[in-house]
């Protein structure tokens, strides 16, 4: 249910923090975090079966990246014991305006509701599709469909993140100059439209054991996710008012990410095995991406809470920051 369970909550703390007119770029420096989480899995993962042998690693090797991760949750920890409150907070707490319920205000009015969905299928659960197809679904077709050895597969994909994680900085601080909008449904349109000659183009790459060219078409990949994920931290902290953003944001992210990306993998492995082609599970994700990108478009809020301290505030949405 949760990729990253305090997504919300590090994307607010930035947010609010950050100067108004690099909210994007500021923000985007978290979006990095999954792909280079993946990134630094597999190199664990690698060294490990490497080292280990694959009797080894089946054996017990396979628990090493688990107790390496403690360590992480010990500095995640002393981080979070050294944070403040943001200075939005701080106000609203003074000044007696803190929520209550927030579940029940986030989701139980009409206005509520209405921004959630729209976060929920204009937003992110493009975006789960986005980031799963271009990296986990890219290194499962790898291996599961076209039976590339487990290395070379590997290396192809950690070669494209390490290349490609900057581009979602790129793509947060050129947010802040043309909005977050346009990047996001471009990414989503171009994912919908090129994921196909993409696909064709890695099967062929690989029987022709081309594995420069297998690399670079999961980086042209990672210029969707760039596209989609690098804005989508401050679309989304821009979208609620300051008293209801860490529960209205949290669950549509986590539905979209966690749920629609989350299943990415299984129902589009499953397509393909039921259908005998190897590129009918890329049905799911362009679908996902095509109904997110018309919904964005489409369905707009009338007005949007930009200012990070207001509650609902009639700032028409065509606001440079989020559009």
């Amino acid at each position: 249910m949760a990729i990253g369970g305090e997504y919300g909550g590090a994307a607010i703390y930035v947010a609010e923090h950050a100067p108004v007119n690099r909210r994007g770029f500021f923000t985007s420096f978290i979006q990095t975090t999954a792909t280079l989480g993946f990134f630094v899995a597999i190199l664990v993962v690698l060294a490990c079966r490497l080292s280990l042998g694959e009797e080894g690693f089946r054996a017990w090797g396979w628990r090493i990246p688990f107790l390496l991760s403690a360590l992480l949750v010990v500095f995640s920890i002393y981080l979070r014991l050294k944070l403040s409150e943001s200075p939005v907070f701080e106000q609203m707490r003074q000044a007696g305006k803190v929520s209550r319920a927030p579940v029940r205000e986030s989701f139980g009015t009409r206005q509520g509701l209405g921004y959630a969905l729209y976060a929920l299928f204009g937003a992110t659960a493009g975006l789960g599709c986005v980031w799963y197809t271009g990296q986990f679904y890219a290194l499962y077709f790898l291996q599961s469909v076209l039976k590339v050895d487990f290395l070379t597969a590997n290396v192809c994909v950690a070669v494209a993140l390490a290349l490609g994680t900057p581009l979602i900085v790129v793509s947060g601080a050129l947010s802040d100059r043309i909005g977050r909008r346009p990047l996001i449904v471009a990414g989503l349109l171009l994912a919908a439209a090129l994921y196909v000659p993409i696909y064709m183009g890695i099967a062929s790459a690989t029987a022709a054991h081309n594995y420069v060219v297998v690399t670079a078409l999961i980086l042209a990949q990672l210029i969707f996710v760039a596209l989609v994920y690098g804005p989508n931290a401050a679309f989304l902290v821009e979208l609620f008012p300051a008293r209801l953003r860490y529960t209205s944001l949290s669950l549509p992210y986590h539905i979209g990410t966690g749920i629609f990306g989350g299943f990415v993998p299984l129902i589009s492995l499953s397509l393909v095995s039921y259908t005998g082609n190897i590129y009918a599970g890329l049905i799911y994700p362009i679908a996902i991406a095509l109904m997110t990108a018309a919904v964005n478009v489409l369905c707009l809020p009338k007005t949007v809470a930009v200012d990070l301290s207001s509650e609902f505030d009639n700032t028409p949405a065509a606001s440079r920051q989020i559009a």
